[in-house]
């Protein structure tokens, strides 16, 4: 009640507040507009818009003023940052929130792996909050280290920071009424929170029943009339944006009145380099207005909408009762953030974070997490083809798409490759090992639109079980590139005749790094570059594309350890007839 009072007498100016931002080209979520005020703060709270005067004054001498961005879905996990080290790079790009899915780390280690993700991001001061994974594994043609149902999210939904379940990408299960899944979601709708969907190209009475569930929300959509179709029908759109996926331009009708009240930016997954170099939500944005669209629907769909879809309490906005969240931009154009406050307080001034937050825990609470990897060393024997025939089905990459296509072509014979490869095609060979508990299954393939013309990639990345996952064009490679990630308790491996040529090790459940996004982007940057040489060029991401190969909910073919799976039918394929 004191603060209360305090706050009120602030706002009718009977006090000074603590600070005020003077002399603001404010930016209101609220109406699309422009407004020159001042910003009266107390106690991390905005008091009032208007005519002010403060303890401290800062005149921002007409520049513009607008909420923190935040992205409403992300998996920390892909930017293989930890903790602070992941808000150092984000915060300097204006982001002052995101919601973010532990279902990467929660595949590997289960509860353990959420509960690292929360304690290691819990004092910080980017707003971190949590929607709890609906899938673990993703389905049943999936293994993964641990396996989750209802009953062991459930106690999580009391913490404040979990929000609501993630993206239901079990949508065969939700539709056909599968009662674990169809529980997650009731569950959650009991406590109060959002649900959110996976749903690629589901349409029709499927999306009909799909809504009915219970789901809210789509990150998928991939093209103007998927999404439109999943608006009509009361989904909220996640323009998604970020290293492997990019579908913002195919969605930019989007980005005007009605329709961008119920959508909102998210980068899904985004490595350290992009990060750093290109930005975070603000880098969505800059892209937005490079296609002409109106700077203030695009910073709303960064900032009210999603408070407003997460239940965020008084964030996203610049008005009276709301977080003090804000950035201070020199031009709304090249939105280039000049300072950025949290709760008042500056924290970020012309790129630099003025005091970093510290990562501390006690490595002894989260042994399945620092130690992850169980499994024997892979050998050549490993990666012989059982299956025989005059045929190969051939996954094939899209470029900036996460969907892959299935082509069907002769048995390739190329001298000096693994059978199976032809590297003038584009065709090299996958294999997908289990890591976590020591199964020795496998899954055997071919990778199309790869265009690595010699060697082996390995990474312990593969959405979502995150089994350890290897593409080339010589088996002797691949086995070399498999085992060194294996040594180094996760992480990338880059491999030509026989030597390692790059590697990145992530020992945190194989997926992220204790160093900084600098330090990570240097290596990563430097096998990139190593393997433009051998072929890789800029429309295929070596390692974030590899790592969806595995994920068998999104369409129309993946490899992991149980085989080829046809995602649409839910079934295991020959790769070899």
């Amino acid at each position: 009640m004191k603060e209360i009072i305090k706050n009120i007498k602030a706002a009718r100016s009977e006090k000074k507040a603590e600070l005020v931002l003077k002399n603001a080209n404010i930016v209101n979520v609220f109406i699309n507009a422009l407004e020159k005020a001042d910003v009266a703060i107390e106690d991390g709270i905005i008091v009032g818009i208007g005519e002010y005067e403060g303890e401290t004054e800062i005149d921002l001498e007409g520049k513009y003023l607008c909420p923190g961005f935040i992205d409403g879905h992300i998996h920390i996990e892909s930017s293989f940052l930890c903790g602070a080290n992941f808000e150092k790079a984000v915060l300097p790009h204006g982001t002052t929130a995101i919601i973010t899915d532990p279902h990467e780390i929660a595949n590997v280690a289960g509860i353990k792996g959420i509960k690292f993700m929360m304690e290691t991001t819990e004092n910080l001061s980017l707003s971190v909050y949590f929607t709890l994974p609906s899938c673990v594994p993703s389905t049943d043609l999936d293994e993964s280290g641990a396996i989750l149902e209802a009953a062991d999210l459930y106690s999580l939904y009391s913490s404040p920071r979990v929000v609501g379940l993630s993206e239901v990408m079990n949508v065969y299960g939700t539709i056909h009424g599968d009662e674990k899944v169809l529980q997650k979601i009731v569950d959650c709708k009991v406590n109060g929170k959002v649900v959110d969907g996976h749903a690629p190209d589901v349409k029709g009475k499927d999306l009909n029943a799909y809504i009915v569930a219970g789901v809210q929300s789509d990150h998928e959509c991939t093209d103007i009339q998927e999404a439109m179709e999943k608006l009509k029908r009361g989904q909220y759109i996640m323009i998604r944006e970020g290293t492997a996926a990019h579908n913002l331009k195919a969605l930019l009708p989007l980005f005007k009145e009605p329709y961008c009240q119920r959508c909102m930016l998210v980068t899904d997954d985004k490595h350290p380099d992009d990060l750093l170099r290109l930005g975070h939500i603000d880098d969505i944005i800059r892209k937005a207005i490079s296609f002409g669209v109106n700077p203030l629907i695009a910073i709303k769909m960064a900032t009210l909408v999603p408070s407003q879809y997460f239940k965020l309490e008084k964030m996203g906005a610049v008005a009276p009762g709301f977080k003090a969240d804000l950035l201070v931009l020199s031009n709304l154009d090249s939105l280039r953030i000049e300072k950025v406050y949290k709760s008042g307080k500056l924290i970020v001034e012309n790129g630099k974070v003025i005091q970093s937050s510290k990562l501390s825990i006690d490595s002894s609470d989260y042994e399945e997490v620092l130690h992850s990897f169980h499994l024997n060393e892979i050998t050549i024997e490993d990666l012989q083809l059982h299956q025989q025939g005059e045929n190969e089905r051939v996954i094939c990459l899209m470029p900036n798409e996460l969907l892959t296509t299935e082509k069907i072509i002769p048995f390739q014979k190329q001298e000096g490759m693994a059978p199976g490869v032809n590297t003038k095609e584009g065709i090299v060979k996958l294999a997908v090992f289990e890591r976590h508990k020591n199964t020795n299954h496998a899954g055997l393939g071919f990778l199309g639109n790869y265009p690595l013309k010699k060697g082996a990639v390995a990474s312990s990345i593969a959405h979502d079980s995150h089994n350890l996952i290897v593409a080339g064009t010589r088996d002797e490679d691949m086995v070399l590139a498999a085992n060194t990630v294996i040594q180094n308790q996760g992480g990338l491996a880059f491999v030509v005749d026989g030597k390692v040529l790059g590697e990145v090790e992530l020992p945190i459940a194989g997926l992220m790094s204790f160093k900084d996004a600098e330090t990570l982007s240097k290596k990563m940057n430097q096998m990139k570059q190593i393997l433009s040489e051998y072929g890789i060029n800029s429309d295929i991401d070596p390692f974030m594309t590899l790592a969806f190969v595995s994920l068998p909910v999104i369409p129309e073919l993946r490899l992991n350890t149980f085989g080829l799976i046809d995602v649409e039918k839910q079934e295991i394929i020959p790769s070899v007839f």
